[in-house]
């Protein structure tokens, strides 16, 4: 669901807030705050003064659209309403007439098919028109999920797809081209792109004490309402809660040519297209990468499309809506000619700060398909060292009884980091010694210990490297190469008795410590590992050592942090539990001394 909480509840302060924002983060702009008009600053060149001055705008709560399209290459000026509702007539009327340059170029309005924003900006329009400025008005309507049944009379809704008309429409301005090839071209654009969008939840409007369409809005926690409008209105159905079926079913609305009500974009294997795949604002960066991959794979796999440019980002929201669109437009000729295509009208450069698109034309037509196929982590011969196990065997039984120790304490491991730490301990032992494909119980099945010291560490070193993330992989990682430099300079021949195992781990600890402050005490790792070390020194007794371990660890319960996240973490939590990589990591040491489980207790 959508947060209801946020950081200004004043709508009216809010709107106010933002718009001035963009005078903050680009210079070119400046902001009409009494009208809610962001526009570009008068520039001394004349070639501003000879081009098209496009304005468009709607209600707030869509950023980055309007107003942070405005700029060099894109908008003249938007206009602002309220959250979810159209600016006045007046307030379009000023800034057609007084906040751009109108001059004998004239003026192109873009707007959304919505009817409060049809009307006021139509009345503007027709004002301006009045008073003898060359104005032509482009109205776009995308969105697929309202058919034509349904629409009526009224049309499709605007959505995403604007954007796309805004671009072009921009990027034929900065050309210097006449008002009627600009206006002919964005209503090119409109005609030939559908959208569709999905959202987990309706949004909450800042200000408002309750959002009874929200509350009620019977959406399930394992459903979508597929699509759905930027004004929180309701879609045209529901869906499960499932990626793949869901992008399925929304692409089938965009390209289904059977569905007469629906069929409004006619794309095959041959047509070139722009895909637009648009964060309604509430999605994280991360899954957002994850829906694109998916749209894309599906376009190539369900429909042979493959997409000449690929957008993914947050270019037209509802508020925080944690949704997404599909945007589709189909690449025609523009009968202009070279420069002014589809495809380099949206790669030509402008200065806003919400078109997020940089990449250049020739990078697109550049099509490079090459990678680096040279593994950097291939392994190196590693030279036999003369440090001999006596029973490699045994060892091997050692280490594979110790890992599965830890893969059986993960659960636990696992429940002590989620209440002092983010959870991902206990996961990432159990990652590095049994999950994906070369941990190292894997290897040591697959690679048996050779019986040479230098040898075996070295071959489970990159197992580790590769599998274990987060700051519990870096200081396995840093130790193990620490130990094996420690045993490649020990003398051949040297006999491989625990208090010798005990010297080149010390050595390691040594290293390690100068990578990390943590020391006994500071509710880490090293709180479990300095004393096995300590005790196998003293005693020569891995069976010692690690009780010693398990000890240390378990007096870590009570213990306030002195490093990692759990420094952050407050409440009482650390009191309840001991320090999740110390207990793994005696749980570890545990298992290569062969305790049994109740001696673990």
């Amino acid at each position: 669901m959508s947060s209801r909480k946020h950081f200004i509840n004043d709508p009216t302060h809010l709107v106010a807030s933002a718009l001035h924002s963009l005078t903050l983060t680009n210079p070119n702009v400046a902001v009409d705050a009494a009208n809610k008009i962001v526009y570009r600053r008068p520039s001394p060149s004349a070639d501003d003064h000879a081009q098209v001055a496009v304005v468009s705008g709607g209600g707030s709560g869509h950023e980055p659209s309007f107003a942070g399209m405005v700029g060099a290459g894109m908008l003249s000026a938007a206009v602002a309403g309220s959250i979810f509702a159209s600016p006045s007539a007046e307030q379009v009327r000023t800034a057609m007439t007084a906040r751009v340059d109108a001059g004998a170029a004239g003026v192109l309005v873009v707007v959304m098919n919505y009817t409060g924003d049809v009307l006021n900006f139509g009345v503007a329009v027709e004002k301006a028109k009045a008073a003898g400025l060359r104005v032509e008005m482009v109205v776009v309507g995308d969105d697929v999920g309202v058919g034509r049944a349904k629409a009526g009379k009224v049309g499709r809704r605007g959505i995403a797809g604007t954007v796309l008309v805004l671009k072009i429409a921009g990027a034929m301005a900065a050309l210097g081209r006449p008002l009627d090839e600009v206006a002919r071209v964005a209503r090119l654009a409109a005609a030939n792109v559908a959208s569709v969008g999905a959202s987990l939840a309706h949004v909450h409007v800042p200000g408002r004490a309750t959002d009874i369409e929200a509350e009620h809005d019977g959406l399930g926690p394992d459903d979508v309402e597929v699509g759905m409008g930027i004004h929180n209105e309701p879609g045209c159905g529901r869906a499960e809660l499932h990626l793949p079926r869901l992008v399925s079913t929304m692409l089938a609305q965009l390209l289904d040519a059977a569905d007469r009500d629906r069929a409004f974009l006619s794309v095959d294997s041959s047509a070139e297209v722009v895909l637009l795949v648009n964060n309604l604002g509430g999605v994280s960066v991360l899954e957002m990468g994850g829906v694109t991959a998916e749209v894309v794979a599906q376009l190539r796999d369900g429909y042979g499309v493959r997409p000449a440019r690929v957008l993914s980002g947050t270019f037209m929201t509802s508020l925080n809506g944690p949704g997404f669109s599909i945007s589709l437009l189909k690449v025609v000729d523009t009968g202009i000619g070279a420069g002014a295509g589809m495809l380099e009208l949206l790669d030509a450069p402008c200065e806003v700060t919400g078109w997020s698109a940089p990449i250049r034309t020739a990078s697109w037509d550049a099509r490079n398909t090459a990678t680096r196929t040279d593994d950097a982590k291939a392994e190196q011969a590693v030279q036999p060292s003369g440090l001999k196990m006596e029973d490699p065997q045994r060892v091997q039984s050692a280490l594979v009884r110790a890992l599965e120790r830890v893969v059986e304490a993960e659960p636990e491991v696992t429940r002590f980091d989620t209440v002092v730490g983010d959870g991902d301990c206990g996961i990432g032992l159990k990652r590095g010694a049994q999950e994906r494909r070369a941990a190292i119980l894997k290897h040591l099945e697959q690679r048996p210990l050779t019986g040479d010291a230098v040898v075996d560490v070295s071959s489970i070193v990159p197992v580790v490297e590769s599998t274990m993330d987060g700051t519990s992989g870096a200081l396995y990682a840093i130790f193990l190469n620490a130990l094996v430099h420690a045993l490649r300079a020990s003398p051949p021949g040297s006999s491989t008795t625990p208090r010798f195992w005990a010297s080149v781990l010390e050595q390691s600890c040594d290293a390690l410590a100068k990578y990390t402050p943590a020391r006994p005490g500071d509710r880490t790792l090293v709180d479990a590992l300095y004393p096995f070390v300590e005790v196998l020194g003293r005693t020569g007794d891995v069976g010692e050592a690690a009780r010693a371990a398990r000890r240390a660890a378990d007096e870590t319960r009570g213990m306030q942090a002195s490093l990692g996240r759990t420094v952050y973490v407050g409440g009482s939590g650390y009191e309840q539990v001991p320090d999740p990589g110390a207990w793994g990591l005696a749980c570890f040491f545990l298992g290569l001394a062969g305790a049994e489980p109740a001696e673990r207790g």
